[in-house]
């Protein structure tokens, strides 16, 4: 009996403590899809930016201007890389048409081996092409369905890849822009996680929350450096990998699952 009366008593527990988790759950996820909609007309201008500058891209390779050409690859590529935090998980097709690296045979970075690399501007077909994507992922943002979860995941694996494939030159060595990748990645980092996640994680586990803000800043004042030489890649590196741990401690305590590096479609 009294056996009996002690596995009754576990099973309360537990059932208590699940009926709890659900409810903190719940609690936590209404505000993080609330807070994930504030994320989505950023979203909105920075590909809205891409698809301006593919454009002009596209009429400046028309009238073979190559600065002017060069001039706008730039700008559309400032949008996309602030954008990047959602690209490859929720548009996993598209993202690959539009920003295909190494083996880039379309989108801007075919597109920059002629402009930069070889100093022509036989790429008409290359900038129609990325126009179409990008103007075909324009048109799917406003009603884009954006999960929490997907959005810390990109966050992650955006955060490691500046760390790593970036650290060393980056994706855009023909052009020398790769700096200005990693800037506009970080500041794409750092605008989702503080409109999304930062209220809610400084709820939940302040300390914690400070971690991930403190790294972010971090990142945000080695990418400032002069030139891509002047980067202390070590530390670049490190403080990557240190928010990314950070970033996946928190995902348990916004009650979401342990963010990923995989690119999963969302």
């Amino acid at each position: 009996m009294v056996a009996k009366t002690m596995i009754d008593v576990r099973v309360a527990v537990c059932v208590a403590l699940l009926v709890l988790g659900t409810g903190l759950r719940a609690t936590i996820a209404a505000p993080l899809d609330d807070a994930a909609e504030k994320y989505r007309p950023y979203m909105i201008e920075g590909i809205g930016q891409a698809l301006a500058g593919a454009r002009d891209l596209r009429d400046r390779v028309a009238d073979n201007d190559l600065p002017g050409a060069k001039k706008a690859w730039i700008s559309a590529r400032a949008g996309w890389e602030r954008s990047e935090v959602f690209t490859a998980g929720f548009v996993p097709e598209l993202d690959a048409q539009i920003d295909a690296w190494p083996n880039a045979n379309s989108g801007f970075h075919a597109i920059e081996a002629r402009l930069f690399g070889a100093g022509r501007t036989d790429a008409g077909k290359d900038a129609d092409a990325l126009v179409e994507h990008l103007d075909n992922l324009h048109g799917k943002l406003r009603d884009m369905a954006l999960t929490p979860q997907g959005l810390l995941d990109g966050i992650v694996r955006l955060a490691y890849e500046v760390g790593e494939s970036k650290a060393d030159g980056g994706e855009s060595r023909i052009s020398g822009t790769s700096l200005d990748d990693m800037r506009n990645n970080v500041a794409g980092i750092d605008f989702a996680y503080r409109t999304i996640f930062s209220t809610a994680l400084t709820t939940a586990d302040a300390k914690l929350a400070d971690g991930v803000a403190a790294r972010i800043e971090r990142l945000k004042v080695i990418v400032a450096a002069h030139d891509l030489p002047s980067i202390d890649v070590s530390e670049l590196r490190r403080t990557s990998e240190e928010l990314v741990i950070l970033l996946q401690s928190a995902s348990i305590k916004l009650g979401l699952q342990r963010a990923t590096l995989e690119a999963k479609s969302q």
